[in-house]
């Protein structure tokens, strides 16, 4: 049910998802705007790959903080609505924090990929089975280095988790679940197209910290 409490809490929910903190955080600490730099990407990854660990962990943080602080947007509603009512409403509200991320009315709707921001997102929502793909992610990463990658295998494995936990008592979560994974594989073509052509970069090896944008 569409209501005008629900419509204020979704325009806030991509309000807290448009928080520009690779373009801030570059800005304001280091005069670099990280989209001009690396991927061209405003988010934790090319933080991580133009400016280091200093500048990238509080931005993964709080990209991570705002899928989170988007999903407890709910609890400002009346706490006598069915479950399954406040399950839609949060899938809901978690992506229209992470089209706020992908396009940021605070820095010209040139935003990052959204990994950080999913990954609060489906924590909120569910946390066992965030913590599986988790696993997956970091396994993938550790032998690959490739971030991408990681992100796209454990997308697709979050589907497996959700069926394996709840199986389909649920069945809003498991459709949403195979959206995170279309939608992962969307915003990452690119980086899909570069790991093809053996082109990807990998995390932590040695680069110069500005690096030119790479050809997207």
């Amino acid at each position: 049910m569409i209501t005008p409490i629900n419509i204020l809490i979704l325009i806030l929910a991509y309000i807290i998802g448009s928080i520009p903190t690779a373009v801030w955080i570059g800005k304001i600490f280091y005069n670099t705007d990280v989209r001009e730099h690396g991927s061209g990407n405003a988010g934790a990854t090319n933080t991580f790959r133009v400016l280091g660990k200093k500048a990238g962990i509080p931005v993964l943080l709080i990209d991570v903080l705002k899928g989170v602080a988007s999903i407890s947007l709910v609890f400002l509603l009346d706490k006598n609505q069915s479950p399954y009512y406040f399950i839609d409403l949060k899938i809901a509200l978690g992506i229209s924090a992470f089209l706020g991320h992908l396009y940021p009315i605070f820095a010209g709707f040139r935003g990052g990929k959204g990994v950080a921001t999913m990954l609060g997102i489906i924590i909120a929502l569910n946390y066992p089975s965030a913590l599986f793909a988790i696993v997956v992610f970091l396994v993938v990463f550790m032998i690959t280095k490739y971030v991408s990658l990681g992100a796209i295998i454990a997308s697709y494995s979050y589907p497996l988790f959700i069926l394996l936990l709840y199986g389909y008592d649920s069945p809003t979560m498991v459709i949403f679940s195979l959206f995170v994974s279309v939608l992962i594989t969307i915003t990452h073509q690119k980086n899909i197209e570069r790991l093809i052509n053996k082109q990807e970069s990998k995390m932590f090896q040695r680069k110069p910290k500005l690096q030119t944008k790479l050809v997207e």
